[in-house]
């Protein structure tokens, strides 16, 4: 763990801060839930499971599993709306810590932006300040693939987010806080990355990350300190 007072600089100097979604901002992976709904959670797990251990480029992987989810408009909304998405416990509370000091918050995924912008209200973030993969549909409302063009499509695509915003907004301390290897793979241009191991953890990461935490409350104790 890293100490209090390193923490707590960290926090205090950076003028952005963006977090993954799946397992990291929620517990659940938004694409496993999709799955279930559809009737394909294992396959889609298993390929979930290496794709976050970075064996797999990342857009082959959602190619992968979209292909065998093939998701309809109405099993996303149905998804949403019988099945939403929990809260990592203290996410919200430190959300709102950072919104009060004035700092950015954004939400850079490699999951569905349907479900990333339910969580992003959730947490009173702007929508604006939301990165996440569209789904396409047909006018029948089956699916019909994804945008490829969004950065959040491909590997090394959260990184590129981050120089977007620091090009955009002039950040000159941008922290990124995930779970698996595609958000440590941001870091540069992130100026720091923090592993977050508190709803499943990732060896690689853990292994290989400078700062590593599994707990968003323990964290917001430290910063309110």
């Amino acid at each position: 763990m890293v100490s209090h007072s390193e923490l707590r600089k960290l926090f205090c100097s950076a003028d952005a801060v963006c977090f993954d979604v799946d397992s990291t901002v929620i517990r659940e992976e938004g694409i496993d839930e999709l799955a279930k709904i559809c009737g394909v959670e294992d396959a889609v797990s298993e390929m979930t499971r290496r794709a976050m251990g970075g064996a797999v480029p990342f857009k082959a992987a959602l190619t992968e599993r979209l292909a065998l989810i093939q998701p309809s408009r109405e099993q996303v909304q149905r998804l949403i709306a019988e099945h939403p998405p929990h809260l990592t416990p203290g996410i919200r509370e430190l959300v709102s810590y950072l919104q009060e000091r004035n700092v950015q918050v954004f939400l850079i995924s490699g999951g569905f932006r349907s479900i990333v912008e339910h969580v992003a209200s959730k947490l009173n973030i702007p929508l604006t300040n939301v990165f996440a993969n569209k789904l396409k549909f047909y006018f029948n409302g089956e699916y019909a693939g994804f945008d490829e063009m969004q950065p959040t499509a491909e590997s090394g695509g959260k990184g590129k987010v981050i120089k977007l915003l620091k090009e955009k907004f002039h950040f000159k301390k941008i922290l990124m806080i995930g779970d698996g290897a595609t958000d440590m793979e941001a870091c540069p241009p992130a100026d720091v990355f923090i592993g977050f191991g508190g709803n499943v953890i990732r060896q690689q990461v853990k292994d290989n990350a400078e700062w590593y935490i599994t707990d968003f409350v323990e964290l917001l104790g430290e910063l309110e300190e």
